[in-house]
Order: structure tokens, then C-alpha cells, then sequence
């Protein structure tokens, strides 16, 4: 079974998310979203979420296609949810450049070594 893992705040879920879940999901057998805490979100945006991580949470676990939502890590770039899920695949959006580069050097660091995948664009 392949297991596939996403990052991301999902703070409102539009079909840009649909269409990025869509892609991952037809990469493997099992969809887990990986959902940023409050702070981190700040610190990567610049401010707070509209919706709160539980709120996130909940609107992510009734997407089709998503088998597991998990919460991610509180240490930025610890990436221990990668550790403790271990996936067969990475799928970034076109958008989580900064993200692919960070991925790639701890990566080589932890016991898992995944497929980093980027997925394309959403076409209105």
C-alpha cells in the first residue's frame, strides 16, 4: 500500500485543494493531510489562520479522497510526523518551493526517505 502525505494550513478548503488532493491521492493508495499549527502557519504567512487548527482539522477529515488528517509538527522542520508516518511519497503543491528545499535537506537526516513529488497547478 502507498502511502501518500500532504503539508499544508488549509485554512478554507477551495477547489485548488480539491484538485491538489485529487493529484496526490491518484499517486498512491492512502491520503494523509498534514495540518500546520497556528503558530507555525504565523510564522510562515506572516499571520494567524481565519480558522483555528481544530476547525482546519474538521473540514479536512470530510474532504473525499483525504484517509487521514493528522496534526503537524510544533518545531518547525523537526518533520517528525514524517518519521512517525512514514510515506512513500511527498506531495507539494506548485506553490511550497521553500518547503521542497527544506524537505530535501532533513530528509537525508531522518530514517525515511520518500518520493517528493510536485504537483501541478490548478486550471479554472
Amino acid at each position: 500500500m502507498k502511502r501518500v502525505m500532504v503539508f499544508g494550513v488549509f485554512d478554507g478548503i477551495h477547489d485548488g485543494h480539491r484538485d491538489f488532493f485529487k493529484q496526490a491521492r491518484e499517486l498512491g493508495d492512502e491520503l494523509i493531510a498534514v495540518v500546520a499549527h497556528d503558530h507555525i502557519a504565523k510564522h510562515l504567512k506572516g499571520r494567524l489562520p481565519q480558522r483555528d487548527l481544530a476547525e482546519r482539522f474538521e473540514h479536512l477529515k470530510q474532504e473525499d479522497g483525504v484517509n487521514n488528517v493528522v496534526e503537524g509538527d510544533r518545531e518547525l522542520s523537526s518533520w517528525k510526523v514524517i518519521e512517525k508516518y512514514k510515506p512513500d511519497i511527498i506531495a507539494l503543491g506548485y506553490d511550497q518551493a521553500i518547503l521542497k528545499k527544506d524537505l530535501e535537506g532533513s530528509l537525508k537526516k531522518l530514517n525515511v526517505h520518500p518520493e517528493i513529488k510536485v504537483l501541478k497547478s490548478y486550471e479554472i
